[in-house]
C-alpha cells in the first residue's frame, strides 16, 4: 500500500503515541495521500504526549481493510467551531502498512460502536464535516 487508503466517515480507528495506551478516535479524515487530520480533547494526556514526540500511528480495522498509518503528528489548529475544546491534529503519514497485503485473510466488517448520548452522536457528525472542510484545504 503506497497511500492512505479511503475509509467510511466515522470509522474507529486506534491511535498509538509514545506512552501507556492507545486511544480509539472516530473523528480522524483522510486529507491526501499521505495525511490525515483528526480531533482530540484538548485536555487528552493523548495530545500532551504527542506535543513532547510526534511520533504516531493510527491503525484501522473495517470492512475490506486493515493498515497502519506510521507518522509524525503536528497540531493544526486549537478549537473548531463545531467544538471549541477539541485540537485539531494532522498526521503526516511516513509509510502505510497493509495487513491484508499477502491476501490470507480479509476484514468482512468494522468493530460496531456508537455514541450513547444523541447531541454527542450529532456532535461528531459536525466535528467530521469541519475537519473534512479543513482536509481540503
Amino acid at each position: 500500500m503506497d497511500e492512505l487508503p479511503d475509509w467510511e466517515p466515522g470509522t474507529a480507528g486506534v491511535l498509538c503515541v509514545a506512552g501507556p495506551h492507545a486511544i480509539p478516535v472516530s473523528t480522524a479524515v483522510r486529507a491526501g495521500p499521505d495525511r490525515l487530520v483528526f480531533a482530540l480533547g484538548g485536555l487528552r494526556e493523548t495530545l500532551a504526549r504527542l506535543r513532547e514526540d510526534p511520533a504516531a500511528a493510527w491503525c484501522v480495522l473495517c470492512a475490506g481493510l486493515a493498515f497502519t498509518a506510521y507518522g509524525r503528528a503536528s497540531v493544526l489548529r486549537e478549537g473548531l467551531e463545531a467544538a471549541p475544546k477539541l485540537v485539531v491534529v494532522e498526521l503526516a503519514v511516513e509509510r502505510v502498512q497493509d495487513h491484508l497485503a499477502d491476501g490470507r485473510t480479509d476484514l468482512l466488517s468494522a468493530p460496531g460502536w456508537r455514541w450513547r448520548d444523541g447531541e454527542t452522536a450529532s456532535a461528531d457528525e459536525g466535528i467530521r464535516a469541519e475537519l473534512a472542510r479543513l482536509a481540503a484545504g
